[in-house]
Formats: structure tokens, C-alpha cells, sequence
């Protein structure tokens, strides 16, 4: 049995468990398996596990997946058949009874949250967070309806115009952190009176507009999952690969984010000298 850690820019993806039709990253995974040989076509590896089922747009650092395969088959030999978007980089050797979505006694995520601190409050953000860490039943925070209970913990930190929203559980129900993410920006902003976390925490289902919608799903990061007595060596030349496939990602967006702001600026001031000049065609 062999683990490895997988990174993945969860925007070209619904997500990462394989559904019919549309691209996961469990697809890529299992077509890079298949491609190796480590499968046969149609099936997937012997023992398969993943640590988490990331939603759409979820991307990850440290997503796990385990399964039985043979010895050659390590980070770098993956990486050969997988797309750019998602990259092993390091891999442990595992008792047979391991299994990568039950073994893990704490998995981690943080939410880059979009709030300018003129208009925010950080210190009714932070409240509202503090109050929430801990076990609690977040039957607010999710669509489930079973599991609910949960014991969460994590901090928030300023980082210019984000605030870095760290969440660590031993499991989470599904879209809690999104939903708990929505919750901190609503107190924070004024949206919410911060007896809402209270309203939320509480025995009442929340229903419509009383409810916590789940925040949007590109900014979070599976950041940490965490086995004991499982040491993971990281492939360098994986590694390195990762590193500069992502390195590229970062650079298109920071250059598609510069496009962006031109054309932005271009209508804003277009949109001006049309106001100020009456509307006339003066060209």
C-alpha cells in the first residue's frame, strides 16, 4: 500500500470524486493509473482511498489518496500521465490496513476571504469565529442531516485586503467551512448582528434568508491532512514539477487579473468623460 500527496487547482473540475460526464480530479488520477498500467481500463487501483471529496472549484496542497500498486510507481511516474492541473509530490509507504479517508486525526483548509478592512471589522469577525470553535452542532452549516456534531478549531489573519480563514477538524461535514466562511464575512461586514452566531449554533433549523449560504469554492485550499505514524518523503523532481506548474497558473492569473483591471479602469473612465461630456459621440 502506497500514499501520496497530491496538489490540484480545483477550478477546471467539478469537483474531485468521478461523476459521469463532466472532468474530476479522480478521473485524472485514475487515467494516469490506468495509463501506467497500475489498473486495468474501467476499474480502479486495488485498495483505492482519498482522505477528502473536495466540492467544484476546491482546489488542494495536501489531498491524500492511497492504493495498493508496485514499487516504480512514485510521485514522479504519476505526474508523467497526469494533466498540469494536478500533481503528485511526495509518497509514504502504508501498513495494509491503511486507509486514506479514515486514518486521518486532523485535516486542515484555509479560505483566502476577500474583505478590504475599511468596512470590515476584523474584531466582530474574529467573535464570531471564536465562537464557533469547539464541538458544536453545525446543522446550520450544512446540507447533511446526520453528523452534524463536529469539533472545529483554526484563527483568522490579516493579510492586506484578505483575511486568511483557517479551519482544522479531525472531519468536516459537507460545505461547513464554506458556510462558516459566509457566517464570519456577514458579522464582520455588518450583514449579520453577531447574535446570528448564536441563531446559527442553535437548536432551530434556519431556513431561506435566515439561513448561512455556503461562501464560493475557488478560494479554499485543502491545506493539511495528518496521519500518525505515516512519514511522507517528498520526490524532488515532483516537487519541482508541481512548484513550476503551479508557478505558471499563478502568473496567467496575476496577468489575466492585469487585463482585467485595464479593461475595468478603460470602462470606468470611458464612462466618465461620456457623463461629464453629455453623452456626445466625440470622436
Amino acid at each position: 500500500m502506497r500514499a501520496f500527496r497530491v496538489a490540484y487547482d480545483g477550478r477546471p473540475y467539478h469537483g474531485f470524486q468521478r461523476q459521469p460526464d463532466v472532468p474530476t480530479v479522480e478521473d485524472a488520477l485514475f487515467d494516469a493509473c490506468r495509463a501506467l498500467g497500475v489498473c486495468d481500463d474501467d476499474e480502479e487501483p486495488t485498495d483505492y482511498a482519498a482522505a477528502g471529496r473536495t466540492d467544484a472549484g476546491v482546489s488542494a496542497l495536501a489531498q491524500t489518496v492511497a492504493f495498493d500498486c508496485p514499487d516504480w510507481c512514485t510521485p514522479r511516474a504519476l505526474n508523467s500521465e497526469l494533466p498540469g492541473t494536478v500533481r503528485a509530490w511526495a509518497a509514504a509507504d502504508a501498513p495494509d490496513d491503511f486507509h486514506a479517508r479514515h486514518r486521518p486525526t486532523r485535516r486542515e483548509y484555509v479560505y483566502d476571504l476577500h474583505v478590504p478592512s475599511d468596512g470590515f471589522d476584523d474584531d466582530r469577525a474574529s467573535a464570531a469565529f471564536d465562537a464557533c470553535r469547539g464541538e458544536h452542532d453545525f446543522h446550520n452549516l450544512t446540507p447533511d442531516d446526520h453528523r452534524t456534531v463536529r469539533a472545529i478549531d483554526g484563527d483568522l489573519t490579516r493579510d492586506g485586503d484578505f483575511l486568511l480563514v483557517r479551519v482544522e477538524a479531525g472531519g468536516f461535514a459537507r460545505e461547513l467551512v464554506r458556510r462558516l466562511v459566509s457566517l464570519v464575512r456577514a458579522v464582520g461586514s455588518g450583514a449579520a448582528p453577531p447574535s446570528k452566531v448564536d441563531d446559527v449554533l442553535g437548536p432551530d433549523h434556519l431556513d431561506g434568508p435566515e439561513g448561512v449560504p455556503p461562501a464560493p469554492p475557488t478560494p479554499l485550499l485543502l491545506t493539511a491532512v495528518d496521519y500518525p505514524g505515516v512519514e511522507f518523503d517528498v520526490d524532488s523532481m515532483a516537487a519541482e514539477s508541481a512548484a513550476a506548474a503551479f508557478g505558471e497558473q499563478a502568473l496567467a492569473d496575476r496577468i489575466g487579473w492585469r487585463v482585467g483591471s485595464r479593461i475595468r479602469d478603460g470602462v470606468r473612465r470611458e464612462a466618465g468623460d461620456r457623463t461629464v461630456g453629455g453623452g456626445e459621440d466625440r470622436s
